[in-house]
């Protein structure tokens, strides 16, 4: 296999030029990238050991006596075809060559077979590096996927078939979502009883799922219209990130110091709410 037209390079490219090409062939064919391929994950292996055999001085060595000397072979065929009428003798001395070549071929190809041989055998740095800098890329590409869908909360609260739709209005909405982080839109439905709450980041709208109970009187209940696997794909980043770097345990007790804080911070804003529409009732009123 000519590895050097696997990843679109040339003898002359340097490692940084093989690199970049890997990188950019890698995407293309990971197998993430093309689940109707069922030979994706095999052409996936094979420009692996390409870019393996292209960045170790001693294969891409090998590999070149390869290359070299098949071409050669086939100039040499060629000027055997249009010259065996005429000289004999020279086809004798060419077919003598020819039988040198294929021992150097095989003697070529044995070389390049040890060398595959041994990177398979000790693994490659810089396969390793570059493979993590594609899952990287792919990861990079999954979140800005999901980061265009703008998150969506639906909220849902008992009520009577009075006017008052439970004591809830957007003014009323607006201001239990609106302490977690900015609101795009507030839409209540003809319905009594639910609304859609969409906030602008979705770190302010899973905060609001997890905190937000609403008035006291007549709690809601909150769940995912969209984005909820926005905040999937984060905390398993975020995880796989934590695993590599072995901190996983260094965040725990500010993770539950910062749960505790927040739990506090939102009773004592519904409190003021209650009792901010209880005055606004009476003086109405």
């Amino acid at each position: 296999m000519n590895y050097y037209e696997l990843l679109g390079v040339t003898f002359e490219s340097t490692e940084n030029e093989i690199l970049k090409a890997y990188r950019k062939k890698a995407l293309l064919c990971h197998p993430d990238k093309n689940p109707d391929n069922p030979k994706a994950a095999e052409l996936f292996i094979e420009i692996a050991e390409a870019l393996k055999i292209l960045t170790d001085p001693k294969a891409r060595e090998a590999l070149n006596k390869v290359i070299k000397a098949k071409e050669a072979a086939k100039l040499r065929t060629k000027a055997y075809d249009a010259k065996r009428k005429k000289f004999k003798e020279d086809l004798e001395n060419r077919e003598k060559a020819a039988q040198e070549a294929v021992s150097n071929d095989t003697l070529n190809a044995e070389r390049l077979a040890a060398e595959i041989k041994r990177l398979r055998s000790e693994g490659s740095r810089l396969l390793k590096e570059q493979q993590l800098l594609v899952e990287k890329q792919l990861n990079e590409d999954r979140l800005k996927k999901h980061a265009e869908t703008s998150p969506k909360l639906k909220v849902t609260w008992a009520c009577s078939n009075d006017h008052q739709n439970g004591g809830y209005n957007e003014r009323v909405l607006k201001q239990c979502f609106e302490k977690y982080g900015p609101v795009s839109a507030i839409v209540l439905s003809k319905k009594n009883g639910l609304a859609i709450v969409e906030f602008m980041h979705h770190i302010h709208a899973n905060m609001a799922l997890e905190f937000e109970k609403g008035l006291d009187e007549n709690p809601f209940q909150c769940s995912w219209l969209e984005g909820a696997n926005f905040e999937k794909s984060q905390k398993k980043q975020v995880s796989s990130l934590q695993k590599m770097t072995g901190t996983a345990n260094q965040s725990t007790d500010s993770d539950f110091e910062s749960i505790v804080l927040a739990k506090m911070r939102q009773a004592e804003e519904r409190k003021r709410l209650a009792q901010k529409i209880m005055e606004e009732d009476a003086a109405s009123q």
